[in-house]
């Protein structure tokens, strides 16, 4: 079992990012100087995967040109002797072998991974949400992969999250937790605190065996006319989970993206910035009061 292909759904609306999402795609909102978008492309890259499938939508256009050959503008940046950032801008281009597919029906994350079926085939592949992305010192959607190939196995990325936060997330309800990686025995999708089995929230990133797509098949449209990914994950004939290591960065809300923002400045400060303010901003950040 070997997983060469990556999937990243990004067709959804945005629209907690009104009005600003109404002509650019929220994986586009940038932090610090790169679309989050880029982010994940990357993680999926430095783990050796290269061949990916962006899943996008109407109004999804600048997802592609980001990634495509500007002509123009890298002749102006050659004209002008600005070789470093020529040099950047064609690195974003060499980045992978990347496709698009515009999904029509944008009903759930489960019906955005079923349009990937044609292009992944009969293979295992990695699945990375494009609204948020994980800072480490091995990418995290490496260390999923290498615990699919070694058990053979559908694979879910975990963390454990504050208990306030527990019902804005799926969470995974597991009987034992050691080892790199343990049986998750049920999914259930954005519980109550009280009702919770765990505080392990799912994170997204995924390897999935083919078998996902039967079992998509397979799931009925929630309560609100949705596919979810969830429900079918559920009906997997085994499911490993594996906690995740590194900075996770959510851009699910404007305060998430200014959050990540302010987070990535302080984590790649070169050294200009006043101490003291440093240390102000960064408990103010931790006693969760969103910013300063």
């Amino acid at each position: 079992m070997n997983v060469d292909k990556a999937v990243i759904p990004a067709g959804g609306y945005g629209t907690r990012f009104l009005p600003v999402t109404k002509a650019q795609p929220k994986e586009m909102m940038p932090v610090l100087d790169r679309p989050t978008i880029q982010y994940v492309v990357e993680e999926a890259v430095e783990a050796g995967i290269d061949d990916i499938l962006v899943i996008t939508g109407r109004g999804k256009n600048a997802i592609e040109d980001h990634f495509d050959r500007s002509y123009e503008l890298e002749a102006e940046l050659e004209k002008s002797g600005k070789d470093d950032r020529l040099e950047r801008v064609r690195e974003i281009t060499d980045l992978a072998d990347i496709h698009y597919i515009r999904q029509q029906d944008r009903a759930g994350l489960g019906a955005a991974v079923q349009y990937a079926e044609d292009h992944v085939g009969d293979e295992p592949f990695a699945l990375l949400l494009g609204d948020n992305f994980i800072e480490s010192s091995t990418p995290s959607i490496e260390n999923l992969v290498d615990v699919a190939e070694d058990r053979e196995e559908s694979v879910v990325a975990l963390e454990r999250i504050p208990w306030e936060e527990v019902p804005a997330y799926g969470i995974a309800d597991v009987a034992d937790t050691s080892g790199r990686s343990y049986p998750v025995d049920d999914l259930v999708e954005k519980p109550t605190r009280e009702a919770a089995p765990s505080n392990l929230a799912i994170i997204g990133r995924y390897v999935f065996t083919p078998e996902i797509f039967d079992r998509l098949d397979e799931t009925e449209r929630s309560a609100r006319g949705e596919l979810e990914l969830t429900d079918a994950m559920r009906e997997l004939s085994a499911i490993r989970g594996t906690e995740i290591e590194g900075d996770r960065y959510h851009i699910g809300t404007v305060p998430d993206w200014l959050e990540a923002n302010i987070r990535m400045a302080l984590r790649h400060d070169d050294g200009q910035l006043n101490e003291t303010v440093r240390r102000t901003i960064e408990d103010e950040l931790d006693r969760g009061n969103g910013g300063v």
